[in-house]
């Protein structure tokens, strides 16, 4: 990967079907992606992936707790 990569890493929360989760990340990482693109960064540039439930911040036993699960983490990469 050339230097300056952005690493998108997509999380849900653990409701529903793990499966499902899985894919909706990748979707949600692969949204985020598009939006980069559009924005003018260089796709080149990017690699996504999603995790599904597999890896949450907090706790699944809360509204709250579950919010903070479903998220996309941008990480900026030297190599």
């Amino acid at each position: 990967h050339p230097k300056g990569y952005l690493s998108l890493e997509a999380h849900t929360d653990s409701d529903g079907d793990a499966d499902h989760n899985l894919k909706l990340s990748e979707a949600r990482a692969h949204a985020v992606k598009d939006y980069l693109i559009n924005k003018g960064i260089d796709a080149s540039r990017i690699v996504y992936k999603g995790y599904g439930e597999t890896t949450p911040i907090a706790e699944n036993t809360t509204p709250e707790n579950k919010q903070l699960n479903r998220r996309t983490e941008i990480k900026i990469l030297d190599n």
